[in-house]
C-alpha cells in the first residue's frame, strides 16, 4: 500500500504541483476548511477529487473586506492551510486503495505526519538547509508548499493564508522586502489572478517563513 502510494507520488510530482495551483485565486481561507467535524483529520473537502465549485462561488460572493473570522468552521466554502495541503496530497495520491486516506494534520505536525506515512523525509527546522520544488514546510500554526527558491535566499510558495489560497514570496535571507520571490509572486498574482489581485494584492511573507518551519521532502529517486 505505502509502496504503491510512494511510486504514484514520485511519478506525479508535476501533477501534484499543477493540482496545488488550481485553487489559487478562487478559494478563500476558511478556519477548519478541509477538516472533519471532530477536527482530528481530513474531512470531505480534503478527500475530494478536483475543486469544490462552492469555493469559487463563495469567493465571488465576497469583496475586499472579507474577514475569515466571520466564517469559522463553515466547511465546504474554502480551505485552511493544512486542509489545502491535505487536499493537494489527496489529489496526487488517489487510487482505489488510498481513497479513504486523508493527509490533513495540524500545521506544525503535517510535515512529520507525511514522512511517517513513508512518502518522504522529515527535517527539523533547525537543520533545514535548502528548499526544493514541492517541499512542504510546517511551522507553528501554518504550512506551505515550496514552488521555487532564489539566489537571495527568498522562497516562492503556495498556501492558504488569509484571505485565501495564493502564491506568495518571502523576504530575502537578509530580510529585504523587495526580494526575487516577492517580485515573482506579485507578477504571477497580478497577471493570472486579476480579480483576486484587485481585491487583495500580494503579500510578502516574513523571515520566520525561512527560519521557523520544518520540512517534508518527498522521495525522488
Amino acid at each position: 500500500h505505502r509502496g504503491k502510494a510512494l511510486r504514484a507520488f514520485k511519478e506525479t510530482l508535476k501533477n501534484y504541483l499543477a493540482g496545488a495551483l488550481k485553487p489559487v485565486g478562487q478559494a478563500l481561507y476558511i478556519w477548519g476548511g478541509g477538516w472533519n467535524e471532530n477536527d482530528d483529520g481530513a474531512g470531505e473537502d480534503a478527500k475530494r477529487l478536483g475543486l469544490n465549485p462552492n469555493w469559487r462561488r463563495f469567493f465571488m460572493s465576497q469583496d475586499k473586506d472579507y474577514d475569515y473570522n466571520d466564517y469559522r468552521y463553515r466547511r465546504g466554502l474554502g480551505l485552511d492551510c493544512s486542509g489545502f495541503v491535505g487536499w493537494a496530497m489527496y489529489n496526487t495520491l488517489y487510487c482505489e486503495r488510498t481513497k479513504n486516506i486523508g493527509y490533513v494534520a495540524g500545521a506544525n505536525a503535517q510535515a512529520e505526519f507525511l514522512s511517517k506515512l513513508g512518502l518522504g523525509t522529515y527535517t527539523d527546522k533547525a537543520a533545514v538547509k535548502d528548499y526544493r520544488l514541492g517541499d512542504i514546510m510546517s511551522g507553528d500554526g501554518h504550512v506551505y508548499i515550496v514552488l521555487n527558491s532564489y539566489a537571495d535566499g527568498s522562497v516562492l510558495l503556495v498556501h492558504s493564508s488569509p484571505p485565501g489560497v495564493q502564491i506568495s514570496g518571502t523576504v530575502s535571507a537578509d530580510g529585504a522586502l523587495d526580494s526575487a520571490a516577492a517580485r515573482r509572486a506579485d507578477h504571477l498574482m497580478s497577471r493570472f489572478y486579476p480579480t483576486w489581485y484587485a481585491r487583495y494584492g500580494s503579500k510578502v511573507k516574513g523571515i520566520e517563513y525561512l527560519k521557523n518551519y520544518s520540512q517534508f521532502r518527498q522521495h525522488r529517486d
